[in-house]
């Protein structure tokens, strides 16, 4: 079982029981944190790819140390002009491990979410007609396609909901 899991900005693959460094984490040594951006979760026979993350699937880590990454040397440079600047810098990191990759449920399909989005989009333009401005201009395009309306493709967002209430 292992999982694609983003934290604070970068991907990693994680399994169980396994020690890695990332970034600086706000949490004490000894504390336990849990990711919910799961970008991919396999547990042996399925696998689940998130659209962007997928649902009902986090990660449980402990904070083990925080710590300084080995030293990084700048140096620039310009030849012939006298220039040299060396510098250099420590990246602050934290190591954690993975207790546990928990999967509560199963992943929306991505189909079913556009149907959902749909069906909204249908009765928000019934319950409320002063709703049209905050639907995008392809759900109102969509809209209008529907009731029949011809030339809705050249038209822009302001000219869709005159037309449409």
């Amino acid at each position: 079982m292992y999982a694609i899991v983003e934290i604070s900005g970068k991907q990693f693959k994680v399994e169980k029981k396994q020690k890695l460094f990332v970034n600086r984490i706000d949490a004490e040594e000894g504390k336990k944190v849990s990711f919910d951006s799961v970008l991919m979760f396999s547990d042996g026979n399925k696998l689940s790819i998130g659209n962007p993350a997928v649902s009902g699937v986090k990660v449980d880590a402990k904070v083990l140390k925080h710590l300084k990454s080995d030293k990084v040397i700048v140096f620039k440079k310009k030849r012939r002009k006298g220039y040299k600047v060396k510098n250099g810098h420590r990246q602050l990191i934290t190591q954690i491990e993975i207790n546990d990759i928990v999967s509560g449920g199963s992943k929306k399909s991505s189909t079913a979410k556009k149907e959902v989005k749909k069906d909204s989009a249908k009765t928000s333009v019934k319950e409320n007609k002063q709703d049209l401005s905050k639907l995008s201009v392809a759900e109102l395009k969509k809209i209008a396609s529907e009731k029949g309306m011809s030339g809705v493709s050249s038209m822009k967002k302001a000219d869709l909901i005159k037309k449409l209430s």
